[in-house]
């Protein structure tokens, strides 16, 4: 951090310009800046903090809507025929009568889409109405989020929310840090530190610097890259560098951090997460897309139908007039006008082919399913009071075709809570005895008055071991979790508060801690546990941290007893490594950690070892020569600590689980048996996402796994054997027998994301690349394996297209078919849009339906660029649901979702359109029929109420009943076959081929209902007759009525008495409005419109129409229903071949098995642990000065000191820490007394006398590391400044107690009544840190004159050791300086009066 723009920096971002300045403090400035936005609209080029993400507002809502709504081809198409309706020369039917409708549908979905952008306006008034503060004038004061702009101050504390992309000015923590937590962003829950620049650091120490503040600020674009930034400030006429390590980003939160404050570089839609959220997608469903082409089909057929018919008046015109003269002619206008006015007219009569009640109907259908969503108990997660929520009702459908599932991991799969489980000493297990669950009935850790009460692992066993202290082994392991560690502890309500940068280590720390071994406090050079009740001091002589190389850390101490030991605790792949003998316990702590492996936890294996003193006298020196090496710092103190961690003696193993949510192994077996293919997608690391991708069952042992490194080689061995692919088919036949995963990270998609990205892509660093291509074996290797896995192109492209595709898109295109054919994808340390980008690339190559599911706003793009998304309302906030389709209470609610509710809403929507289509078809083709035999003339053949309540109300209810209840299998059978999904994957209950079905079976029902009656009373007379039209009319529509009731009482699976009901009320209301249009009272009131007289009642009276109707249905429902029993009988026997012909046709060629070469144990190690905090530990940076350290906090005078001593004997051993108060001390800066300077000396690090040796630490003269003082000359590093040398004669060593006979380590009670006083005398401090190994080239920092410290009780900041001003109340005079006393900005007084603290002397 705060370190120089490298030559890479600037080459990786050589296509981002650097043109974004920020002027701090000074709003107008920004305000004059504008880019050319729409024609000649010219927008701001600096946003403000307020975010919209609602699609609609109050003047955009009625034309957006419209425009999206006649996006639907079926709208369109109703409105030609409204406007065609509405022309009296062409209407055959009143216009009335679908405008009316169709303006129903438009209305529902309106407010459908209403009710949904409602909830995003809600969701951003309480984002944007979040408080902050903010610097206005000299003080800060409360205003909301949208009213920040950049260039603004801002102050931030403890827990709050980060309202933009703020540049750390400074913290009330030491030397400026900031601790935040990024889980809203990428996934991860261990705290990262931030820190501010030395120089703001040092001068913005007060509300009125701040506001003073001018620095300019210059760096890249607004852009999505999370995990970069180049940048620089330009103060004074200084220049210096910026990067990530300075900026807060939008939506973290400030954790262990009391204040912070910072200037708003990007705002808004500028921020980085907001460049990553994406934008809202209309989303349509494969049936929708598919109605559309349906539509567009008919409309063609009803197109080609009428231009025939037109066709067939044209040329018959004139004779049908001359046979028919009694009819009317209307048409007789010229032939070709007669033809043109026909042609619309036909096409108007025939437009109800495409029945706007179908829409409407559709509609209520989506949203009863919906609702059946929200009122599922089963998916009602009671301990949250979380249920499940349909946010949007048009997507139901959607969620029974789902062939991808994209899932986050933290707070998705895992519940985020780490639990110790089970851990192995010596070559022992010993397990949670409650392995129920259930805790003793008496706390087994009352004994231990540090104990927490949260740690639900009990061994009875191993307690009373830890209790006698009868093994050496078992203290050893406890010991090594007490202080191989970076924890940092605080002390709040007389509680021992951790503070971890990983769950894993407060899980151990807290371990330890509940089992007697308890981790105090640390100073820079010294770690103080409690072990068993007695207080122990471990000076520390050497702290290597992990990282993602080493896998493991070290802690160097010196007992109080003199000797040194080595504690190390790392992947069981690296100590084993490293230990001095492999023997019997040994190789059984091996077959335990094969079974802890199995049982998927996360284990550490710790090991020690004694130093001699004169080894570590030989180490000394080359640690401190690395340490301070300038070039290939990180390289050689890697083999620095190498050298030292060799000839370990193992301790034991510790297991933690890394608790997943409920069911989820159960739920991913279930969807990947449904043929879903499961990717995690998560923003941490490798081992942490490939110990879960174990845990929940997506991995298993046997698999092979590629990583980044194989899938290059085989993508690039693809480009060179590709004319070598087998066929799909013979290759997915091999594809069978290998068990293939993929474990990628987001710096390899960096480099395969390019067709879809819009920003400049990262330079490739090609090391690895050129590598790679000189392993000519392996190339070989990966691509037989490419021939085998059988991810070949040329079935799915024509080579014409290939040769268009850039080698990019190629590359995309053969990295999605490798990815297609592994059975599970986990991609880690992803950004959000790389995760939305993943989503997009399956659906651009694969074209198959997408699912994402996530709980957090680094989700939020995902889940809007994914099909369906899914948000579950879980710890890391509410935007996932606010932004999702679906919201969940537990991932494992998806099973029920997708297997149950999706598959009965998709099968129930394809019945219903199948059904719909048929029962059209059925009914109203007749109207063709009839134009041959009544001249085509256009003329309906049906009652014109028959037509316009036929689909609203004759034939309504059963068809809606199916759409809502159908169920082909119960949901307690859905979940137990999840084979059952993939018909819908498949599209096999609603496609071209099942519309053509329905379309021939609704021919041959129209023709037999048409033409049947036709022929058998087409030679009768009388008045049993049914040669007159009305009552043919009748007879054809009851005919067609009645059979397809028939045929719906035959698709239903179930009869239920509601299902008889809708068939009752359907029928009955059709003899009772057709009676009703029909009676002599409409007759005489509106002849033309009530035309048939009593034609029904006729029809029923007569037994001969009645049997025409019987023979009408029996010759549609029996030849059907026989044709389907036959094909259901010859089903089952054909798949049962097929079934048993399958494994020889797979076994007739068998390919090699390709594995890789690996170990006989998979190692379980997972420690989700960040690099960098060790050397905020032994630099000092992250310390606040411990008591008695001269830097932040207050020490008496000699004399005071003492006075005070004598009162607090020392007592080592059982000592209780709840009922003692610590001394109150504040550090003081030291005087130009000599006799102070030897106090501060003897207090800041005791050695022993020269005189004693065996178990007594050896002397060491060497300076204080962040903790002496500097020399006059300020200029001079801090190697070169003289410290002062310790007087070890002063302190004898105590052998009984083990300690120290007098000093500030001892744990003195100091009486409330005791003032202690302050002493005038100033000097300046130096911190000494070293450059941190963020970079090969380092930046060091100038050391710091103070130290920012939190708010004391009393409302009072102490100021640091270079500015120790007198105790008094605010207003009043220091009697040393004259300057009034001051204090550090305290977000609490939320801007009420402005306060300073001075850093110099007479400054303000």
């Amino acid at each position: 951090m705060g370190r120089a723009t490298t030559r890479e920096d600037l080459q990786d971002n050589k296509d981002t310009a650097f043109t974004w300045e920020v002027k701090a403090n000074d709003s107008t400035y920004h305000q004059q800046f504008r880019e050319k936005g729409f024609l000649c609209w010219r927008k701001r080029k600096y946003q403000t903090n307020g975010i919209h993400t609602a699609k609609y507002n109050i003047f955009s809502f009625l034309p957006r809507n419209l425009y999206e709504q006649f996006h639907r081809v079926s709208n369109l198409y109703f409105l030609l025929i409204v406007i065609l309706q509405s022309i009296p020369e062409i209407s055959t039917l009143p216009w009335i009568t679908l405008f009316i409708p169709l303006l129903l549908l438009l209305l529902i979905r309106a407010i459908r889409d209403l009710v949904d952008d409602v909830g995003r306006h809600r969701s951003d008034n309480a984002i944007n109405n979040r408080p902050c503060q903010m610097l206005i004038g000299k003080s800060f004061k409360w205003r909301k989020w949208k009213d920040l702009c950049v260039g603004d101050v801002v102050c931030l504390t403890r827990d709050s929310i980060v309202p933009a992309d703020l540049f750390l000015l400074a913290s009330t923590e030491p030397n400026s840090l900031c601790y935040v937590e990024t889980a809203d962003i990428d996934g991860e829950t261990n705290l990262k530190f931030r820190q501010a620049l030395a120089v703001t650091h040092h001068e913005l120490i007060s509300p009125k610097t701040m506001a003073a503040f001018n620095g300019t600020v210059i760096c890249e674009d607004p852009n999505s890259r999370m995990h970069q930034f180049v940048g620089s400030l330009e103060w004074n006429g200084r220049k210096y560098a910026l990067d990530i390590g300075n900026l807060l980003l939008r939506g973290s939160k400030i954790r262990n951090t009391d204040a912070c404050y910072g200037l708003v570089i990007y705002a808004g839609f500028d921020t980085k997460i907001m460049k990553n959220c994406g934008n809202i997608h209309l989303k349509r469903t494969k049936i929708d897309l598919f109605m559309n082409k349906l539509v567009v089909l008919i409309f063609l057929l009803i197109m080609v139908v009428s231009l025939v018919l037109s066709l067939g008046f044209w040329l018959q015109a004139h004779e049908f007039r001359d046979k028919h003269y009694y009819v009317p002619a209307g048409h007789a206008k010229g032939p070709f006008v007669d033809f043109f006015l026909i042609f619309w007219a036909f096409l108007i009569l025939l437009s109800v082919m495409i029945p706007m009640a179908m829409f409407i109907i559709s509609e209520f259908i989506y949203l009863g399913n919906s609702a059946f969503i929200n009122w599922d108990l089963k998916m009602y997660y009671a301990p949250h009071d979380v249920p499940a929520k349909a946010r949007s009702t048009s997507l139901n459908d959607y969620l029974g075709q789902v062939q991808y599932v994209f899932s986050d991991k933290t707070g998705t799969l895992t519940q985020n809570i780490m639990s110790f489980k089970k851990c192995c000493i010596d070559g022992r297990i010993y397990g949670p005895d409650n392995e129920d669950k259930t805790f003793p009935k008496e706390n087994p850790y009352l004994w231990n008055e540090f104990a927490d009460g949260k740690l639900s692992f009990f061994n009875k066993e191993l307690l009373s071991l830890v209790r006698t202290k009868q093994d050496k082994v078992v203290q050893e392991f406890w010991r090594l979790l007490a202080i191989c560690h970076t924890v940092m502890v605080q002390e709040v309500d007389n509680q021992l508060l951790y503070q971890a940068a990983s769950p894993d280590e407060e899980a151990l720390v807290t371990a330890a801690r509940n089992f007697g071994y308890v981790f105090l406090s640390r100073t820079q050079d010294s770690i103080t546990v409690v072990e068993l009740g007695e207080e122990r001091v471990y000076e520390v002589l050497a702290l290597m941290d992990f990282n993602s190389d080493r896998k493991r850390m070290s802690v160097l101490v010196r007992t109080p007893e003199g000797s040194i030991c080595l504690y190390t605790k790392g992947a069981d792949t690296v100590i084993f490594e490293r230990l001095y003998k492999r023997g019997v316990i040994e190789a059984n702590t091996e077959r335990i950690l094969s079974a802890f492996t199995e049982q998927t936890l996360r284990t550490l294996c710790l090991a020690y070892k004694e130093v001699e003193e004169s080894a570590y006298q030989q180490w000394q020196p080359q640690h401190e020569k690395a340490s301070t090496q300038l070039q290939d710092r990180a390289k050689a103190l890697q083999q620095v600590y190498s050298d030292m961690e060799q000839g370990l003696q193992l301790l034991g193993v510790t297991a933690i689980e890394d608790k997943l949510q409920d069911g989820v192994p159960d739920t991913i077996s279930s969807l990947k048996k449904g043929n879903m293919k499961v990717w995690v997608l998560t923003g941490d690391k490798q081992e942490t996402a490939v110990n879960i991708g174990f845990a929940c069952q997506l991995l298993t042992d046997d698999m092979l796994i590629l990583e980044a490194r194989d899938v290059n080689i085989i993508l690039d061995s693809y480009g060179e054997h590709s004319k070598l692919v087998r066929t799909p088919k013979r290759s997915l036949r091999f594809q069978l027998q290998n068990e293939v995963a993929m474990v990628i990270s987001g710096e390899f998609l960096d480099h395969l994301l390019v067709s879809l990205r819009k920003e400049p892509r990262a330079v490739i660093q090609s090391e690895a690349e050129d590598k790679a291509r000189q392993e000519l074996s392996a190339i070989r290797r990966f691509s037989m394996m490419w021939w085998s896995l059988g991810t070949s192109l040329s079935s799915r492209r024509s080579k014409r297209k290939r040769k268009n595709e850039s080698p990019e898109a190629r590359r995309e295109r053969a990295f999605v078919e490798l990815a297609s054919r592994c059975q599970a994808v986990i991609c880690c340390r992803v950004t959000p849009k790389q995760k939305a980008l993943i989503v997009a690339l399956v659906k651009k190559y694969q074209k198959a339906v997408t699912l994402a599911i996530g709980d957090g706003a680094n989700d939020v793009n995902m889940i809007k660029t994914a099909d369906i998304g899914v948000g579950l309302a879980g710890q890391e906030g509410m935007q996932a649901v606010q932004n999702s389709d679906y919201a969940l209470g537990q991932f494992c609610f998806l099973q029920r979702l997708l297997l149950v509710h999706g598959r009965w809403s998709y099968m129930r929507i394809c019945k219903f359109l199948r059904y719909f289509f048929y029962k059209t078809v059925a009914s109203l083709v007749g109207q063709i029929w009839f134009a041959f035999y009544s001249g085509f003339s256009a003329q309906p053949l049906y009652e014109g109420w028959f037509l316009a309540l036929f689909n609203l109300l004759y034939s309504t209810l059963p068809v809606l009943y199916m759409g809502l209840f159908e169920q082909d299998v119960s949901d307690t059978q859905s979940l137990r076959m999840p084979e059952l999904y993939v018909a819908g994957q498949k599209n096999e209950l609603f496609n071209y081929w099942v519309f053509s079905k329905a379309i021939i079976h609704g021919l041959f029902t129209s023709l037999v209902n048409f033409f049947l009656t036709l022929w058998i009373t087409c030679d009768t007379a009388g008045p049993n007759s049914l040669s007159d039209y009305q009552s043919f009319a009748v007879v054809v529509a009851f005919s067609s009525l009645l059979s397809i009731t028939i045929e719906v009482m035959l698709v239903i699976r179930y009869w239920t008495f509601l299902f008889l009901g809708t068939l009752l009320v359907s029928l009955g209301s059709y003899f009772v409005l057709t009676y009703a249009t029909q009676s002599l009272w409409a007759y005489q009131l509106v002849p033309k419109t009530f035309p048939f007289l009593y034609v029904l009642h006729s029809v029923l009276s007569k037994a001969p129409f009645l049997l025409v109707v019987l023979l009408n249905v029996a010759v549609n429902t029996l030849p059907i229903l026989a044709l389907r029993m036959f094909h259901h009988m010859l089903r089952k026997p054909r798949f049962k071949e097929q079934v048993e012909a399958f494994p020889s046709e797979v076994s007739e060629e068998p390919m090699p098995q390709f594995r890789r070469e690996s170990r006989v144990r998979r190692s379980s190690y997972a420690f989700s642990h960040r690099e960098g905090y060790g050397n905020l530990i032994t630099q000092g940076t992250s310390l606040r000065r411990p008591h008695g350290e001269g830097s932040d906090t207050n020490v008496p005078s000699g004399t005071e000191i003492e006075e005070v001593l004598p009162s607090t004997p020392r007592e080592p051993r059982k000592i209780s820490f709840m009922m003692s108060q610590r001394p109150q001390l504040r550090s003081r800066a030291p005087s130009q007394d000599s006799q102070m300077s030897s106090t501060l000396s003897l207090a800041s690090t005791p050695d022993p006398d020269p005189g004693h040796s065996g178990n007594q630490p050896a002397a060491t003269n060497r300076p204080l590391t962040g903790q002496g003082w500097l020399s006059e000359d300020s200029s001079l590093p801090f190697a070169e400044a003289e410290a002062p040398v310790l007087e070890r004669s002063s302190l004898p060593w105590d052998k009984s107690s083990g300690g120290w006979a007098q000093g500030l380590w001892q744990k003195a009670s100091v009486p409330n009544q005791v003032a202690i006083e302050t002493s005038p005398s100033q000097t300046q401090e130096s911190l000494s840190e070293l450059p941190m190994e963020t970079e090969s080239e380092s930046l060091e920092r100038e050391p710091s004159p103070m130290e920012w410290l939190p708010v004391s009780s009393e409302g009072q900041l102490s100021p640091p050791l270079g500015e120790q001003a007198p105790v008094g109340t605010k207003g009043q005079v220091s009697p040393n300086t004259g300057q009034p006393v001051s204090r550090r900005p305290d977000p609490r007084d939320k801007g009420a009066e402005p306060f300073t603290l001075s850093n110099k002397s007479g400054s303000t």
